[in-house]
């Protein structure tokens, strides 16, 4: 060792910190990250539309 130079010795607070953010965290893939789902349920009867049943009602 050279004149002046100081031993470094770790901590145990040191070596907890080091155990605990020495790394980072795994990456999340942005495809884990998003949930897709309707917003309402589906209403068959909804989109029972007959332009034929229409123009019957309307017409005659």
């Amino acid at each position: 060792m050279a004149q002046g130079e100081q031993v470094r010795v770790p901590d145990v607070a040191e070596a907890a910190r080091r155990a605990r953010f020495g790394s980072l965290p795994e990456r999340v893939r942005l495809a884990d990250t998003v949930e897709e789902r309707p917003a309402t349920a589906l209403d068959p009867a909804r989109n029972a539309y007959n332009d034929d049943e229409w123009l019957v009602r309307t017409c005659i």
